[in-house]
C-alpha cells in the first residue's frame, strides 16, 4: 500500500489526515506549530516529522495543505523543505488555494527533482471532507493525476482532472469568486430582511427552500447568520486570501471582476473587526455595525 505523509493540520487537514489514517495510509505528519502535529500523532498512532523534509523522506505521496504561498514555499523550498526529500517518483498532492503561477512553478521544481506535483485544491467544506463528499479539482500530467485519484478518493466524493498544472487551482478561484460574493449577498439580504421586522423562520424559509436562488451554500450559511453560530467551517482570512487571488489573476489577465472586487473590500473590513478566524459568514456581523453606526 502506498505510504502517505501530510503536512498542515488545520480545519480541513486534519479530517484529511485521520481519513487517511482510518484507511492505513497515512503513516506520518508534519505541522509548522509542533504541538499540534504531536497531539495529532498521540491521538491517532501515527509519526511525527521533524521537518518537511524527513517526511518526504519517509513516503511515497507527500499531501500538503497550508495557509498561504508563502506557507507553500516555506514547506516546499526552505532548507530542510520538501524538494530537499523528494526521491525519484515521489508524488506531491498540493492542496492548499494559492496562486497558480506560484503552483506552477513548484511543479517544475519538483519535476527536476525526479517527482511529479499536481495542484489539488478543495471545492466543499471540513464537513464533506469528514463525509468523504469533497470535491477536488487537480491540475497535473495524466499520470500524477491518476496516482493522485487513488489517494483523494479516501476523502472525497467528485475528483476532476481540469487540466495541466495550474489548471485546478484557476477552477477554484472562478469557484470562491462566486462563493465569496455570494455569501456576501446572502448576509446583506438577511439583514435587510431582520431590519424589516421578517421573522427568523420567514428568512430561512425563503431564502433556503422557496428561492429561486436557494443552494447548498444558502442551506448552510443562512441558518448561522440567524443563529449567530459563526463556528469556522471556512475561515474569513482564507476567503479574504482566496479573493485577493481572484482580483490579482483577473488584473494579469485584463478582466473585470466588480462583484469580486467589491466582497474582497467586505471580507478585509471583517478581518480589520477581528473577524479572520470565525466563519466567513460572520460577514453580517460589518453589515448589522454599519446599520448600529448609523441609526
Amino acid at each position: 500500500m502506498v505510504k502517505v505523509g501530510l503536512i498542515g493540520l488545520g480545519t480541513m487537514g486534519w479530517r484529511i489526515a485521520k481519513n487517511l489514517r482510518d484507511d492505513g495510509l497515512l503513516v506520518g505528519v508534519f505541522n509548522r506549530t509542533m504541538s499540534k502535529a504531536i497531539k495529532f500523532a498521540e491521538e491517532f498512532k501515527v509519526n511525527v516529522f521533524n521537518s518537511p523534509a524527513e517526511l518526504a523522506r519517509n513516503v511515497d505521496v507527500v499531501v500538503s495543505i497550508v495557509s498561504d504561498d508563502d506557507a507553500v514555499k516555506s514547506i516546499m523550498l526552505g532548507e530542510n523543505g520538501v524538494i530537499n526529500g523528494i526521491k525519484q517518483g515521489s508524488l506531491v498532492i498540493e492542496m492548499s488555494t494559492i496562486s497558480p503561477s506560484t503552483s506552477i512553478e513548484l511543479a517544475g521544481k519538483v519535476k527536476e527533482k525526479g517527482g511529479l506535483m499536481v495542484d489539488a485544491p478543495i471545492i466543499g467544506t471540513s464537513v464533506l471532507i469528514e463525509k468523504r463528499e469533497a470535491v477536488v479539482l487537480i491540475g497535473g500530467e495524466k499520470e500524477a493525476y491518476e496516482r493522485a485519484y487513488e489517494v483523494v478518493k479516501h476523502f472525497a466524493k467528485h475528483i476532476i482532472h481540469v487540466g495541466p498544472n495550474g489548471y485546478g487551482l484557476y477552477a477554484k478561484l472562478i469557484n470562491n469568486a462566486l462563493l465569496g460574493s455570494y455569501v456576501a449577498a446572502l448576509a446583506e439580504v438577511v439583514n435587510l430582511g431582520e431590519a424589516m421586522g421578517l421573522s427568523s423562520d420567514v428568512i430561512l424559509n425563503v431564502l433556503t427552500k422557496l428561492s429561486s436562488a436557494r443552494s447548498p451554500t444558502s442551506e448552510l450559511k443562512v441558518p448561522k447568520m440567524i443563529n449567530n453560530d459563526f463556528t469556522t467551517q471556512f475561515a474569513t482570512k482564507h476567503m479574504r486570501k482566496d479573493l485577493d487571488l481572484v482580483n490579482k489573476e483577473a488584473s494579469r489577465l485584463g478582466v473585470p471582476v466588480p462583484m469580486a472586487a467589491l466582497s474582497l473590500q467586505l471580507y478585509r473590513m471583517s478581518e480589520a473587526n477581528g473577524l479572520s478566524d470565525e466563519d466567513f459568514s460572520a460577514i453580517i456581523k460589518i453589515l448589522k455595525r454599519r446599520d448600529s453606526n448609523t441609526a
